[in-house]
């Protein structure tokens, strides 16, 4: 297991080596078959940290990577993923699962996508995929979720330098969860304005 990571950190590092195609890259890998936890954000702030000038490009190729990625096992899913979640998920899950995207729609995608490891992420993407959320709905929900969180974290490499590092390993999680926190309140707050109004 040791060699693995390993290798993966090597993997990692030499993708950061390419700049902003590297973080587009581990992204997509990162989104869709290959887990490299918190590896495209640490390598995102550092890219920040060396060019700073640059911080809106750093930020916006692994956001760009992340909804190629997420949008793969989208696309999956729609075509057959009831039947892949079934192999791999009890049926109670999958209707609550089913159920809850039903009640909140694509919070269920945008309040996972902000929030930092160890959240999972990939089953929200799947049950979009399997709820049949339109298209252009996901990618909406994808970009703003992945664009705060990398936007947040090259604006505070960019102010802070090597500091924001270490600040975002200790409050990023925290600070994710309270944004997400906020986005959801807000958006619950128009679902039930909305009801109101059609009733």
């Amino acid at each position: 297991m040791s060699r693995f990571l390993a290798h993966l950190k090597a993997f990692a590092a030499t993708l950061s080596s390419l700049g902003g195609p590297g973080l587009l890259i581990m992204a997509v890998l990162d989104s869709s078959i290959l887990p490299l936890p918190e590896v495209v954000d640490a390598s995102m702030m550092w890219l920040v940290i060396q060019h700073p000038d640059r911080w809106p490009y750093y930020a916006a190729m692994p956001t760009l990577g992340s909804l190629a990625g997420c949008y793969v096992l989208y696309g999956l899913a729609r075509q057959g993923g009831h039947a892949f979640l079934r192999k791999h998920l009890h049926e109670g899950h999958i209707e609550r699962g089913m159920e809850t995207f039903r009640k909140y729609g694509l919070l269920t995608v945008v309040v996972p996508s902000i929030l930092p490891p160890p959240m999972p992420f990939k089953p929200f993407v799947l049950f979009a995929g399997v709820a049949d959320v339109s298209p252009g709905l996901f990618v909406v929900a994808i970009l703003t979720g992945r664009g705060f969180r990398y936007g947040a974290e090259a604006w505070l490499a960019y102010w802070y330098g090597g500091a924001a590092i270490a600040f975002v390993e200790k409050n990023m999680a925290a600070a994710s969860l309270w944004f997400a926190g906020i986005v959801a309140i807000v958006a619950l707050a128009v679902i039930v304005w909305r009801r109101r109004r059609a009733s």
